[in-house]
């Protein structure tokens, strides 16, 4: 009987004839993994931490099942290469003992909510160079206090990736994406997931009596100092994108200035075409790539007048609630 072998495939070839991934529908976060994000953000506030993100990519779910805490960014190179050395060695160690070691992330704490940075968007251009999908968890420590867990999932968009990586925010190519400032930013459902254990040990732990009176007295549920603080950073991004206007107006000036200077050009030098062709003369060229007149102008990037838009939305929304909770 006859047998056929099919001929080994690359790498390369393997990977073109597989399916496009699903999108992202969920992540799917152990109740362990929040915990420790929650210590590590909560002893170290009010500054600012970060850490990273373990799991597995499967499907429409991204599961996360560990982390660990990132060392406290220093401007020292020599510090920085530690802290890259750290993660290196943490991830040598993971993987000895078994415990998913591939990075599907990071997490990172912030202020009320103060998170849409032009930093956040490098890190994630970053980590996409080498990583499929990847999130965000942002974790608040501020609105936690109000007993609400401020934690969302966050990923760029598509559209934006591929407009970043153009590095093209011009007015035109905005409209040609029909892109706008809240697409950059699409925030993923998160889904806390526990062990059949530690479910059952939960239960055990669940008080008999009633919650008392005392109990919610344990809650800081003033919102006077959060709404000032929301205020003032919203005052703050207010002067941000009134300053990213001057800028834009600025531009339209000069624009229509050098279009003015353009026509009087033109103007000028159509006359003395014709009147080197009534002398028989060859005419001049209309135009000339030599004039500085001529030189268009660099239309300023809309990128950063999009993050403070988002910002601006954000704090918008936690005032908004805030001031209905009473």
């Amino acid at each position: 009987m006859a047998t056929t072998t099919t001929p080994a495939r690359s790498f390369l070839q393997v990977a073109a004839t597989e399916e496009a991934a699903p999108p992202l529908r969920v992540v799917q976060i152990e109740g362990l993994v929040i915990l420790k994000i929650i210590k590590h953000c909560k002893d170290h506030s009010p500054s600012l931490v970060t850490g990273q993100l373990l799991g597995l990519d499967v499907g429409s779910v991204l599961e996360v099942t560990n982390c660990f805490p990132f060392p406290m960014r220093e401007e020292d190179e020599e510090i920085e290469a530690d802290g890259a050395n750290y993660q290196l060695e943490m991830m040598r160690c993971l993987r000895e003992v078994n415990v998913d070691n591939n990075t599907v992330g990071w997490y990172q704490s912030t202020l009320l909510g103060s998170f849409q940075t032009v930093e956040l968007i490098e890190t994630f251009m970053n980590y996409q160079e080498n990583i499929r999908r990847c999130v965000c968890i942002i974790y608040d420590p501020s609105r936690s206090d109000q007993g609400v867990l401020a934690l969302k999932a966050l990923k760029l968009s598509d559209s934006f990736m591929e407009l970043y990586r153009s590095n093209n925010f011009t007015g035109e190519k905005l409209r040609e994406k029909n892109l706008s400032w809240v697409d950059i930013f699409e925030e993923i459902p998160i889904k806390v997931s526990n062990s059949a254990l530690i479910s059952a040990f939960m239960t055990e732990l669940e008080p008999d009596t009633p919650v008392t009176q005392c109990d919610y007295d344990r809650l800081q549920l003033s919102t006077s100092s959060l709404m000032e603080r929301n205020t003032e950073f919203l005052i703050e991004c207010m002067d941000d994108l009134s300053l990213e206007q001057q800028k834009f107006q600025f531009y339209y000036r000069s624009l229509s200035r050098q279009q003015a200077q353009q026509q009087a050009w033109l103007q000028k030098r159509r006359a003395e075409n014709m009147a080197r062709k009534a002398a028989g003369e060859e005419p001049l060229p209309e135009e000339d790539p030599s004039n500085p007149i001529f030189k268009p102008l660099p239309e300023p990037s809309r990128l950063e007048s999009f993050l403070i838009t988002n910002q601006i939305s954000n704090y918008c929304n936690q005032i908004n609630g805030y001031v209905t909770r009473f």
